[in-house]
């Protein structure tokens, strides 16, 4: 009978070590906890860390998955999920926690793709931008009235409307000229935001991110930029009007991946909305100046869509399994959408690595730039495609490209250095013959001597 008792006692052990997260809500504590349970459990493919912390001291922890953690690897790309940034919108909090227990047990439990995910990417995900908010927003529970409360961070402020403007930038760009990417911030810019955005700013310009999805909750739609509308306002609002990227394209093709690998988002009708294939553009639904996902395409490499996924901001505890279930595949479809288009390195003749090299593809009016390590990645719908490498000091290469459906293409770029032009010789008048340059018969004889020694054979030792 002892021996029965031990055997059961082993077996619950193991059911505890490999019990997913439970489906529950999980206040700042147990946040923190269940991060470093998923580390502990996993602790050669994922790593903690902080960003900064909230208004009242909080920590912003991100949890990486990586077979390499806290290295970047040249050519393999780097991928991110915020949640609750909006700290009354909990789902996507719960889901992120739900994601990094699934990743870190499918690892281990030999899942092809989920190795093959976390060998070829970089994960980082934030569970709460707004921890703050967040407990806030708990303290008055799920069936309360307060729609609102808990939303912003504790100086009030919404963290997805505290961004810098660079929206209004780039619209005049487009109309007039001038850059189309990593636009550069006011120089007052850290005195304007609020210590979790300036957090997540420092975040995103330290890595070279290519994708994201930022996950928040009172409607069900995959939304992608712009978000602020290019007409003007009347009567102190600004109308709602289709404001497409230049990746239009490919963003609308991001938010179906989303929409439809989700249980139901792709149906169109839901929360009394309705939204063909589950997708909208963020302006057409309504405008918004110094959101997030904006910010991230127009000052980084990074292109972000905003996911909406429950009606209800503060689900119940009991509708969270459902919501795993709906979001799963989606959550993992979509960090396998950093693996297209193309990628490859920027080099010089010695073959050493050039960051910021910018790239250009002939028909889409922006660029990205190549990294640190000299990689750079472009997302790009299949086709065919011009594409130039350019860095200052060097002479630019153009090569032509087609992308597949599958796996992104390796495309290197070998750039020469430029050969400066010879300066004109200028001539210096002479007082002594005004300023004429003489034959050569006559000019002076110390002149021609120089140039006799000039052309005398040196002796070289031997």
């Amino acid at each position: 009978m002892s021996g029965l008792l031990l055997v059961s006692f082993h077996l619950l052990l193991l059911f505890k070590l490999v019990a997913p997260v439970t489906f529950r809500h999980h206040r700042y504590d147990d946040l923190v906890r269940t991060l470093y349970k998923v580390h502990n459990e996993c602790p050669y493919i994922t790593r903690v860390y902080s960003i900064g912390r909230s208004v009242k001291g909080r920590h912003l922890y991100v949890l990486e998955f990586s077979d390499y953690p806290g290295i970047h690897e040249p050519l393999e790309p780097e991928v991110k999920y915020v949640g609750n940034m909006h700290g009354n919108e909990v789902l996507g909090r719960e889901l992120l926690l739900q994601l990094a227990e699934f990743l870190c047990e499918e690892f281990r439990n030999g899942n092809q793709r989920i190795v093959r995910l976390v060998e070829g990417t970089r994960v980082h995900i934030l569970p709460s931008m707004n921890p703050d908010g967040y407990e806030v927003a708990v303290a008055q529970g799920a069936d309360s009235s307060g729609y609102l409360v808990g939303r912003n961070n504790a100086n009030g402020v919404d963290l997805n409307r505290n961004f810098p403007d660079l929206n209004n930038y780039i619209y005049y760009n487009e109309k007039h000229g001038g850059p189309n990417h990593h636009l550069p911030l006011p120089d007052n810019w850290k005195s304007q935001v609020e210590p979790e955005t300036q957090a997540v700013i420092h975040w995103i310009r330290s890595f070279n991110f290519v994708l994201s999805a930022n996950l928040h909750g009172g409607a069900v739609v995959a939304n992608y930029p712009y978000d602020k509308s290019l007409e003007h306002r009347v009567r102190g609002f600004r109308r709602t009007a289709n404001s497409p990227t230049p990746d239009d394209k490919l963003f609308q093709k991001l938010a179906k991946i989303y929409s439809y690998a989700h249980g139901w988002m792709h149906q169109g009708w839901n929360c009394g909305d309705y939204f063909p294939d589950g997708i909208t553009n963020g302006a057409s639904w309504y405008s918004l100046s110094k959101g997030m996902q904006d910010f991230n395409y127009l000052h980084t490499n990074c292109f972000e869509i905003t996911l909406e996924l429950s009606c209800n901001k503060f689900p119940r505890q009991e509708e969270l399994q459902r919501e795993w279930l709906g979001n799963r595949e989606a959550l993992i479809q979509f960090l396998e959408q950093v693996h297209q288009g193309i990628k490859g390195m920027v080099l010089d003749e010695n073959h050493n690595n050039l960051a910021e090299a910018v790239i250009s593809v002939s028909g889409i009016n922006h660029d990205i730039t190549s990294g640190d390590h000299g990689d750079y990645f472009r997302l790009l719908l299949p086709g065919t495609y011009t594409v130039t490498a350019t860095a200052p000091g060097f002479e630019p290469e153009t090569v032509t490209v087609t992308v597949g459906p599958g796996e992104p293409k390796l495309v290197n770029f070998h750039l020469k250095r430029s050969i400066p032009q010879a300066t004109p010789t200028r001539r210096v008048p002479n007082s002594g013959h005004e300023g004429r340059v003489l034959p050569k018969k006559v000019q002076p004889r110390s002149a021609r001597k120089e140039e006799m020694e000039m052309k005398q054979p040196q002796r070289v030792p031997t």
